[in-house]
């Protein structure tokens, strides 16, 4: 089973602050519900819960909680990452999206085999950051460019890294 990340960050890695987004743009949405569509999404709790705690439409929302008796409609319920990736692996899927918070793509990284990262081109603060993504171990395989306009504040760009062979 394939293993993506799916992720926005700024130029400073920062994916949001305060459980919010930083910025609103509409491409990287629609983006983001391209890529995760009929997939199963592995998300954190607390990021779920930015999300109005709602299942996102359309996908199996695989939740990760340290808290036992923790459960949301709409939703299955892990208690770890592996956990998460097996219940993805029992039904059968090709790939599976991590879709966040820091900490879960801080330990889903190093088995992860691609990413794909809108870089968002702005210095922001954040209080929750995307992984440094190493050079040695991964390569940018494709990148589309988007220059600001009326509903982008931010020149954005969607990138595919892949995870180099060993």
């Amino acid at each position: 089973m394939i293993i993506s990340l799916v992720a926005a960050a700024s130029a400073n890695n920062a994916i949001g602050k305060e459980n919010r987004l930083l910025w609103h743009l509409p491409n990287d949405m629609r983006f983001f519900k391209n890529v995760t569509w009929a997939l199963p999404v592995i998300m954190g709790r607390k990021t779920f819960a930015s999300l109005n705690n709602k299942p996102l439409n359309g996908r199996l929302n695989i939740i990760i909680t340290r808290q036992k008796d923790w459960h949301a409609d709409g939703t299955v319920t892990a208690h770890s990452l592996e956990q998460a990736l097996a219940i993805a692996s029992e039904q059968d899927y090709k790939e599976v999206c991590v879709i966040g918070g820091g900490e879960i793509y801080a330990e889903a990284i190093s088995v992860a085999h691609k990413i794909y990262l809108t870089r968002v081109d702005a210095q922001l603060e954040g209080d929750v950051f995307f992984p440094v993504i190493d050079p040695k171990q991964w390569h940018l395989s494709s990148e589309r460019s988007f220059a600001p306009d009326a509903k982008h504040a931010y020149a954005y760009h969607f990138q595919l890294w892949q995870k180099n062979k060993a």
